[in-house]
Order: C-alpha cells, then structure tokens, then sequence
C-alpha cells in the first residue's frame, strides 16, 4: 500500500495481496484519523461479502474468488470513546464464469487485491462522528454527541 495526502483527501494505492478493509483502518490509526469516508475501485482475487438476517441476527457471508472486478467500494470509518475502531462498507462486485457476467454485492468483511485497488479516504473535519450500540440490532451507529 502507499498513499499520499492532498489538501485534506488521502489518496491510497493497494497492491497485490494487500486486504482493503485492514489497509483503511490502519491509515487511519497511523493518520490519527477518528472519522471518514471512503470510496474506491479495483481489481481484486477475493471477496467475502456479508448480508444481514435479521430473523437471525446474524450475517450469512458469501465467499468470492477468482478475477473480481471492485465495481464500486464505500464506507466510513468511526470511534468510541475509547478510540476502538469500527468499519461499515458496501461493496459490489463483478465476475465472469462459464454462465456469463454476474454481480454480488453486500456488506464488506473483506476484499484481497488482486492488482490493484485505488481509495479516496476523506476524513471529518471540524468534529469527529463516534458510534453508539444498538442492542436491538447488535450493531453500532453514527452518534453525533
């Protein structure tokens, strides 16, 4: 991965074998970066894209590998009070097997480059968006407090 910074946007490369969501989040510790949003584009050899249940609670994951085209990635990152990190991240993607062209899309677990992937990082200025837990769902959101 390498990255540069251009007025307040980070602009990052990832290379072969790089995992995206890992990356983000680790610029983000390195950056000092408690909030942001991202989107980006590229080629990658493996997807593992989670869909929620709710009946269950839970996430079924679907595994994808082989030559996999980043259609379209964005997400946030935020913090609690207690600088613990967190990632919400959409993704789809496309693929061709024997049966044609196809897309899968979801919520993101995670996404290997294949050959590159190219991310805008935007980072909140003038405030800091945390999370808030939300037993009803298992899950946390945004809190503007």
């Amino acid at each position: 991965m390498d990255y540069r910074k251009f007025s307040d946007t980070y602009y990052v490369r990832m290379d072969r074998g790089d995992e995206i969501i890992s990356c983000i989040l680790g610029l983000c510790k390195k950056e000092n970066i408690t909030s942001c949003i991202f989107s980006g584009i590229g080629g990658l050899s493996k997807a593992e894209i989670q869909t929620f249940i709710p009946e269950k609670g839970a996430f079924e994951t679907e595994m994808l590998n082989g030559m996999l085209e980043l259609v379209t990635l964005t997400g946030n990152v935020i913090t609690d009070d207690e600088m613990n990190y967190y990632q919400h991240t959409h993704a789809a993607v496309s693929y061709k097997d024997e049966n044609g062209h196809h897309f899968a899309g979801g919520h993101i677990k995670s996404l290997t480059v294949l050959y590159t992937a190219e991310i805008e990082l935007r980072p909140v200025n003038g405030g800091k968006i945390g999370r808030v837990y939300n037993e009803e769902t298992g899950s946390g959101f945004w809190n503007f407090d």
